[in-house]
């Protein structure tokens, strides 16, 4: 029971905390910037450690040639280049190039992992760089067995490991062609003993002609890197038999048999039974050419065979870079052989925090992991709305949508026309779509949905269309995930005659915030493929009334070893500097020893604003007071304005026009009144290396007030932590970090308590009990704000709501104030909805006459949009 007459509460113990004397402070801001000093010291000093795990200035390099297999009686020299590291005889690696690159690319990574121990062969794949030959697609009988020959040379070389007679112990690692090479090799010669295959293919028939629509753009872009040479064939360094069946297809839009055969034999998708060396595959989000699916066709078939095989989905791709997977590469080869364990399967995806936590806007990546992709997915039933609609296909194919080309498709995906406002993605006339209602809560959409639709040709017996993913949000913005498509293609069509037909929607990985609605977009055109030139015209519906969403879950950790240490002495830093600054908020000035009175109200907003330098106004004119002793929710949709203004009410931004006064007082950086306040905004502030008591500690260390005065019995019996408060902070899961971090901002029971998106990350039961905790803090005659998007959850917590809608007062007053507003149809939390939605929709809910109409209007709204 948390006593209201509590003497850490009362005006006496701020008065004495205000009485120390000006030496001391000094004193201790100076220990704590001496401290902070030798914390990041010591941090750049491990974590220079902690990297050194191997010295590439002890490894030499020479060059050296490889015979591969001959064109016909022509000899083919490999050019490539050997990395010696300083103990021998070790373990090799074998790394393979991009399409259209050379051995010089891999230079870097190679010394690298000279300097970490083995003997590493990079080389130009035929056709490429200085090697002789023509390019064959990855085929067994050309590029594999050049793979297997370099085999072949290592099992000769002293300085290399062997498992056996003729058998070294080797690795296989590459990109995007290199990653085929990888896995092909291995699918050939068992001697290979690691594969790190990353943003690779699975079958290159569904990658270029996925679901027989021609990926023209990247085929196009993918055949002028090698047919770059002059030639009188125009075919460049690319095999006669590769070159004429691809013009034929490109010619015809679709794969000949020809070229089936090729693409087939170039497939891992065709041997993945033979794989038996462990596997790490790693595949970009934001990859058009090469999807994620294309990555977990491989890790299925080769798991199959009982083979260890870790898949993780990082960011970038072929598209646009990003996703470091060097240390991923390093530690599975380390495990398979230097230390010649078996890896332990896995899967784990890069998810950006900023989409986590919508507000804040950040948009740095963790991995999400599980023991595999099927524990960490999973499928919820989401009914969409939207009936028949008619969409056209221009003559000839233009204009087009813009999505899936090559370099820039993912970056204008979601661009805007200067005129319009039109998504590039969803030209008008050419696109339909259906959409669900608001999401309640944050969801992470992870893998390939499935929507079934009834498609009906007017004037055709065939279709192409290509369908999408959408996250629109509460200004209607659409948001296509790196511009991702799924193409479909339905022949034998009777004109008039509709077809259902099932759609694997793209593979993607976003957190669709609260309040965004999800919507399946429906296109007749697309930049990146072949169309069809006749004008046409389809009926598009729904032919089931769901969306087959799926899901993430699993253990969000933090940053691994090597960077956790100097990211930790940074945020140590912050926090003693931030600390330094709460000492004075909370400790008080002698400058200010005159408080207010306690009568005095604990907030008061006066027409605030606050306008960034674009122009673009995040707060507008808002006026709003908080009592004593109340429970204020401040509700709205995301990007309502509501964090701004918490932000600048703790004085971590100033305002543009307009005040805040707490308890009677203006609020700036650093002001005195600001002992009195206790505040969780935009996340926590955690160290991961240390335990969640320890960072609790620390944390009112920095304030300079005795310990007796944190109460942290009463803060860790509210974040309800158990046994697990000793634990490290990097090993608590998401809702963990959101107990810890509101129990940190309760540390010395402050008057007023700020909170944004308490709940966030906290399960049912836990949602209950903060707001148990919430109405009993309150009852103290203490004041507690708390910020939500979610309706239900500030009805059934707060005693009073501010509503804001675009940075805009919307009303403010109590919950029973705003229950009188509701009818039978409309409950409390829905009056506010109404609020927002009709000044959304430019009408002014003041003037209308009655709650009768206020329902009607909204629900005339809410049924247009379904409509």
């Amino acid at each position: 029971m948390i006593d209201a007459d509590d003497r850490r509460g009362s005006r006496a113990s701020r008065e004495n905390s205000i009485g120390i004397s000006r030496t001391v402070r000094g004193g201790r801001r100076l220990w704590l910037i001496v401290a902070a000093v030798v914390v990041v010291v010591l941090a750049v000093v491990i974590a220079v450690i902690a990297t050194s795990g191997g010295d590439d200035r002890a490894v030499s390099e020479r060059s050296m040639s490889i015979a591969g297999v001959p064109e016909g009686t022509t000899p083919v020299s490999l050019d490539a280049s050997l990395f010696l590291p300083a103990t021998l005889p070790a373990p090799a690696v074998i790394l393979a190039h991009g399409f259209g690159g050379s051995k010089d690319d891999l230079t870097s990574e190679a010394r690298t992992l000279a300097g970490r121990g083995y003997v590493v062969v990079a080389y130009s794949a035929r056709g490429f760089g200085a090697s002789g030959g023509l390019v064959h697609l990855d085929s067994p009988d050309y590029e594999i067995a050049d793979a297997r020959r370099i085999i072949d040379r290592l099992a000769t070389m002293p300085e290399v490991e062997r498992d056996g007679p003729n058998d070294p112990r080797v690795g296989i690692a590459g990109g995007s062609y290199g990653g085929g090479v990888a896995l092909l090799a291995a699918a050939y010669d068992r001697r290979v003993d690691a594969i790190a295959a990353d943003i690779t293919w699975n079958d290159l028939s569904q990658a270029l002609f996925p679901n027989g629509v021609f990926k023209r753009a990247w085929a196009g872009q993918l055949f002028s890197q090698a047919a770059n040479t002059a030639t009188e064939n125009g075919c460049g360094k690319f095999a006669p038999d590769v070159c004429a069946a691809y013009q034929a297809s490109a010619t015809a839009g679709a794969p000949t048999a020809a070229l089936q055969t090729l693409m087939r034999a170039s497939s891992p998708a065709s041997v993945l039974g033979r794989i038996t060396a462990p596997t790490l595959l790693t595949q970009g989000q934001q990859d058009s050419l090469f999807p994620i699916d294309q990555a977990v066709r491989n890790a299925t078939g080769i798991a199959a065979n009982g083979t260890p095989v870790r898949m993780q989905w990082r960011t970038g791709g072929h598209d646009q870079p990003g996703g470091d997977i060097s240390s991923a590469v390093q530690s599975w080869f380390a495990t398979v052989l230097q230390d010649k364990q078996t890896p332990q399967s896995g899967f784990s995806a890069d998810v950006a925090d900023g989409a986590l936590s919508a507000d804040t806007g950040r948009s740095t990546a963790r991995p999400l992991s599980a023991a595999s992709l099927d524990a960490a997915q999973k499928t919820r039933q989401m009914p969409l709305l939207g009936g028949t609609q008619l969409v056209n296909a221009p003559a000839g194919g233009t204009p087009t949508a813009i999505t899936a080309v090559p370099g820039i498709g993912s970056l204008l995906a979601t661009a805007t026309s200067v005129t319009g406002g039109v998504s590039l993605s969803a030209l008008p006339g050419q696109a339909g779509g259906f959409v669900s209602a608001p999401l309640a809560s944050d969801t992470l959409v992870g893998g390939s949905s499935t929507v079934r639709l009834r498609v009906t040709p007017l004037t055709t017996s065939d279709a192409t269309l290509f369908v999408s993913l959408v996250d629109v949000d509460t200004d209607g913005k659409r948001t296509q995930p790196s511009g991702l498509v799924t193409p479909v293609r339905l022949t034998g069509l009777t004109p008039g005659q509709p077809t259902s037909v099932t759609v694997n929607l793209p593979t993607v990985v976003r957190t669709v915030a609260a309040g965004h609605r999800v919507a399946v977009q429906v296109s007749t055109t697309d930049l990146g493929f072949a169309l069809p030139t006749d004008a046409r015209t389809y009926s598009i519906a729904l032919d089931s009334p769901t969306l087959s969403l799926t899901t993430l879950t699993g253990e969000a950790r933090s940053a691994p070893f090597p960077w956790a240490w100097p990211i930790a002495g940074i945020v140590v830093l912050l926090a003693l500097i931030a600390g330094i600054s709460f000492a004075g908020w909370r400790r008080g000035r002698t400058e200010s020893a005159d408080l207010p009175a306690d009568d005095v109200s604990p907030i008061v907003v006066e027409g605030l604003v606050k306008e960034y330098g674009d122009s673009y106004r995040a707060v507008d004119g808002v006026s709003f007071s908080v009592e004593k002793g109340q429970v204020v929710g401040l509700l709205g949709p995301n990007g309502a304005g509501k964090t701004t203004v918490l932000r600048m009410m703790v004085g971590l931004i100033s305002p543009t026009a307009g005040s805040i006064r707490l308890f009677g007082r203006h609020v700036g950086p650093g002001s005195a009144v600001l002992a009195r306040v206790g505040a969780f905004i935009e996340g926590p502030g955690l160290l991961p290396h240390l335990s969640g008591r320890e960072n609790l500690d620390l944390y009112w260390a920095a304030t300079g007030r005795p310990r007796a005065d944190a109460d942290v019995e009463t803060a860790l019996e509210i974040a309800g932590l158990g046994a697990s408060v000793d634990r490290k902070v990097r090993k608590y899961s998401q809702g963990m970090r959101q107990r810890l971090a509101i129990a940190q901002a309760m540390l010395g029971l402050p008057e007023l308590l700020i909170l944004d998106e308490p709940t966030n990350g906290l399960d049912p039961p836990q949602i209950a009990e903060m707001r148990e905790v919430m109405r009993r803090y309150a009852a103290t005659g203490r004041t507690v704000v708390v910020s939500s998007h979610l309706l239900s959850e500030v009805e059934q917590t707060c005693s009073h709501v501010v509503v804001m809608h675009k940075g805009r007062l919307i009303t403010a007053g109590s919950v029973e104030e705003l229950a009188g507003a509701a009818t039978s149809t409309l409950a409390v939390a829905d009056v506010a909805a109404a609020q927002w939605v009709l000044a959304d929709a430019g009408i002014d809910a003041d003037v209308v006459e009655s709650r009768r109409h206020l329902e009607e209007a909204f629900l005339d709204l809410i049924g247009e949009e379904s409509s």
